[in-house]
């Protein structure tokens, strides 16, 4: 279908729609199931048998699969069952951590998705990208990807940049024009918004008239299919760490083999247990443990309605040293309110809170009525120069649109006006807001087919615009003792937290040329709007947490110096001899002059995009990890430069949200402490539980090694170590990785992020504690053995009993850096269920007769439990007195 070709009517009449009310629930259901979601074809997953085999592929357990087989033509039926059945269980393990892991992450890729901003049952609402169907009348903005192959039907200077699709670097002017040539190109489609696309400029409204791979994306999917799955850094060490792991421990393995051969053991059986020995020492199934642990700690973020993009940016959120933050929406509540109004050279008082459109108006303390001069106009131009929709549910009132917008349009409903006077206006042409002009215009005309135009924005801009302002109801020159007025009176506004907004009109005529630069010239400037967006009551408790912890607030907004100053002040983000640097100094400023003062500096007022990416370089100049937030399409390079990109998830623009590692649900600043406080944990998590696995895999090593320098028989026979490593290290490893944070985790420093895995006493606590579960291990053994010489199977269960049991007691001690009684041990019930477990199956393999001769065990006393209760203590509790 050609669909460039056909008007508006005859598109709404093919797809069953009206651009004023959207489509019904019913007929998006019916189209999602005719046309299936609006997603590209993606490359086929791994099938299950093949993650499954892969289990396998390891050499060491090929090597031991090849023992068994051995063992099993020579008649170690029993050995050779019981290994096997171990390194299936193993296999199926790895392969649910691996199915968790990719799940995860395919409900991040989900989540993380773009919204699209379509028109329902006559209500605009957000939904996920995978949702928009054929008809979907959809509404985008500058800096939003296009979610679908759309015929626009309304542009308001509308720019979209194609290269993707065309090659084409320049952005195409849309319109919405039925174009009747035939056989046009994509790039000439210039009334098509195409899937994939990006908004660089205006904004327009269109009708989807092709989903998922029934669009141009679609033909060429394939250039954006084939993704490869990046590793974050920290899985890039451990998998280094890992190579030099499997060296060490084969090292020591062989050690282990050749003494005891040499001692006179059968070469069958040493050999046999020296496979086990290493397919047990050496840590495979790290890296799987560490994507298990980081996509669970996502899955809390998400919990928090922070959603991380990137893997890599939960190890760097614990590094951060400085947050840099937008005022608007994130520190603050984003319901902006009228308070204030300077008009015919006084100030009028505002009553009632948020979007709530009840409210009066006062000088002083005596109320105004409707018929105050140049009030009712001045209200009436907020409403026309606006994009915001005033919504009602239930009761409660929402905008949906810019909250500045929505400010206005709520004071107008306090005075009386509704949609139906707007109606009265036809809107001819829209000059679109954006951060470098700092100002929006609309032309208008009224039911007399008057025009004129209405401009509003920041004052410092409109002013210099104006050249005429109303005073009572004379409309008279601006002379310089006028503009001293209006100056003081932004000052007293900014100097109560109150963000201005100037408004200004002109008439025109009919013929008069429609070019924004000529219009916005020769205003009459009407009056100024005061409004508060009141800062959120949890960002002062954040900000305070985050100071604890290490880390610096930085406050950057495009407001007035003075109205930062005051919501700085009243977070306690300004310290007392804070600097607070304006836009303008930041122009004249070199970068290394800006790095003289950096650290001392708190907020940025009067500040562009631009600017931002100055900052953070300066601060990344000065040695710091810089966290950025950003909602506009500007923001993206500052965000791209920053250490973790913060993107808002529900006032940002889908650029932004590519450009960052993390998503704020809430554009909250409270969400951004909290996901460094759970950053900080998860990477503390990963330290807790390789110190557990290799404490545990070094005790294994020498308990054999110190058994075989002293000519003893192997404490531990094959199918034992290979259990311990199944069941003892597995399930409490995992449970480490759900430990909550401990107190002081939110007032240490921040991290540095050249610190190795081995940093801050690990490498010590591990082989020290390592040294210890393996002696502990060899005196029970030799004890056991020496009072009962005959009876080896006896011996080798007290060993294996310790073992187990050393293990278990150390892993409560994994769950600090302090000591092993500085945490209650039932605050991570997983890892309470995990040790049971463990106990539970150890009781199994010694007590229940099927599998003593499987695992060459035999029941023990109480005496023998105690003796063992005592000896496995000693490696934790000896270091936890010590500390």
């Amino acid at each position: 279908m050609k669909w460039y070709q056909l008007d508006v009517d005859h598109i709404e009449e093919r797809l069953g729609v009206t651009s004023n009310k959207g489509l019904t629930e019913k007929q998006v259901e019916e189209r999602q199931k005719q046309y299936g979601y609006n997603v590209l074809d993606e490359q086929k997953h791994t099938s299950r048998w093949l993650i499954f085999l892969k289990q396998f592929q390891d050499f060491m357990v090929i090597v031991l699969l090849a023992a068994t087989l051995i063992a099993g033509l020579l008649g170690e039926f029993v050995d050779a069952i019981a290994i096997m059945l171990i390194v299936l269980v193993n296999g199926f393990i790895g392969y649910f951590q691996e199915q968790k892991a990719e799940k995860s992450l395919d409900k991040l890729k989900e989540l993380s998705a773009p919204l699209a901003h379509v028109l329902r049952d006559n209500k605009w609402e957000r939904v996920s990208s995978r949702e928009v169907v054929i008809g979907d009348i959809v509404k985008i903005d500058s800096g939003d990807r296009i979610p679908a192959d759309i015929r626009i039907i309304k542009s308001t200077s509308m720019e979209t940049e194609e290269s993707a699709l065309t090659g084409e670097s320049l952005p195409v002017m849309k319109h919405a024009t039925a174009i009747v040539k035939e056989n046009l190109d994509a790039q000439d489609q210039v009334n098509m918004g195409f899937m994939g696309t990006l908004v660089t400029r205006g904004s327009g409204v269109g009708v989807v008239v092709g989903t998922g791979m029934n669009t141009v994306m679609g033909q060429i999917a394939s250039l954006m299919v084939n993704t490869k799955k990046t590793i974050t850094p920290l899985e890039r060490k451990l998998a280094e760490l890992g190579k030099i792991l499997i060296v060490v421990a084969l090292l020591l393995t062989a050690l282990v083999v050749v003494l005891g051969v040499l001692q006179g053991n059968p070469m069958y059986e040493m050999f046999l247990a020296g496979v086990s020995l290493a397919v047990a020492a050496i840590p495979e199934g790290l890296p799987a443990i560490v994507t298990v642990a980081l996509s669970l700690g996502v899955q809390r973020m998400i919990k928090k309605k922070a959603i991380v993009r990137k893997l890599s940016a939960v190890e760097t959120l614990g590094c951060a040293s400085v947050i840099c933050s937008d005022k608007t929406g994130t520190m603050t509540e984003n319901q902006m309110t009228v308070k204030e109004i300077y008009l015919n050279g006084k100030h009028l008082y505002v009553t009632g809170d948020g979007y709530d459109i009840r409210g009066d108006f006062f000088i002083n303390k005596t109320k105004v009525e409707q018929n105050h001069p140049n009030l009712g106009s001045m209200l009436l131009y907020g409403m026309l120069c606006n994009n915001a929709i005033l919504q009602s549910k239930k009761g409660k009132y929402s905008i949906d649109g810019d909250p500045t917008d929505g400010a206005l349009l709520v004071a107008a409903r306090k005075l009386g006006f509704t949609d139906a006077d707007k109606g009265t206006f036809r809107i001819i042409k829209e000059i679109p807001f954006d951060s470098d002009r700092k100002r929006m215009s609309v032309i208008v005309e009224d039911e007399n087919q008057m025009r004129f135009i209405i401009t509003k924005g920041a004052p410092d801009v409109l002013l210099p615009r104006s050249t005429f302002w109303l005073d009572g109801n004379n409309k008279a020159l601006i002379k310089t003792a006028d503009r001293s007025r209006i100056d003081a009176a932004i000052n007293t506004m900014a100097s109560k937290a109150l963000r201005t907004i100037a408004i200004g009109i002109r008439s025109l005529s009919k013929n008069e040329s429609l070019e924004a630069s000529f219009l916005e010239q020769d205003l009459t400037f009407i009056g100024l709007y005061g409004m508060i967006d009141p800062p959120r009551k949890e960002v002062k408790l954040a900000i305070e947490e985050c100071r604890q912890a290490g880390i610096k607030t930085v406050m950057i907004t495009g407001d007035h110096v003075n109205t930062a100053r005051a919501i700085a002040k009243n977070l306690n983000l300004l310290p007392e001899n804070g600097l607070v640097i304006e836009g303008h100094q930041l122009n004249q400023m070199s970068l290394a002059d800006l790095e003289e003062i950096i650290e001392d500096t708190y907020v940025f007022a009067r500040v562009t995009p631009e600017h931002k990416l100055k900052i953070v370089k300066a601060f990344q100049d000065k040695g710091h990890i810089v966290a950025m937030t950003g909602d506009g399409v500007n923001d993206a390079p500052a965000i791209k430069a920053s250490d973790i990109g913060i993107s808002m998830g529900i006032s940002g623009t889908d650029v932004t949200k590519e450009a960052s590692s993390l998503v704020l649900m809430d554009d909250n600043f409270a969400t951004i402490k909290e996901a460094i406080h759970e950053g900080r944990n998860i990477y503390e998590n990963i330290r807790k539980f390789i110190r557990y696995l290799l404490a545990s895999n070094v005790g294994e090593i020498l308990v054999m090694l110190f058994a075989m320098l002293l000519a003893l028989p192997l404490p531990l026979i094959p199918v034992q170590i290979l259990w311990v490593n199944l069941v003892t290290d597995g399930l409490p490893a995992m449970a480490l990785g759900l430990d909550k944070s401990e107190s002081d985790v939110m007032k240490r420093a921040p991290r540095n992020p050249r610190e190795g895995i081995f940093a801050r006493g690990l490498g010590y606590k591990i082989i020290s504690r390592g040294i210890l579960i393996g002696l502990v291990t060899l005196i029970a053994f030799m004890l056991t053995y020496q009072n009962n010489p005959d009876n080896l199977i006896y011996a080798q269960t007290v060993a294996f009993t310790t073992l187990v049991m050393a293990q278990l007691i150390h892993v409560f001690d994994c769950r600090s850096d302090h000591s092993v009684f500085s945490r209650n041990p039932f605050e991570n019930m997983y890892l309470i269920l995990a040790v049971i477990s463990s106990l539970l199956l150890l009781l199994v393999v010694i007590y229940w007769p099927p599998m003593q001769p499987v695992f060459h065990t035999t029941a023990l006393s109480l005496r023998d439990w105690m003796f063992i209760g005592a000896l496995s203590a000693i490696p934790t509790v000896l270091f936890g007195f010590k500390k």
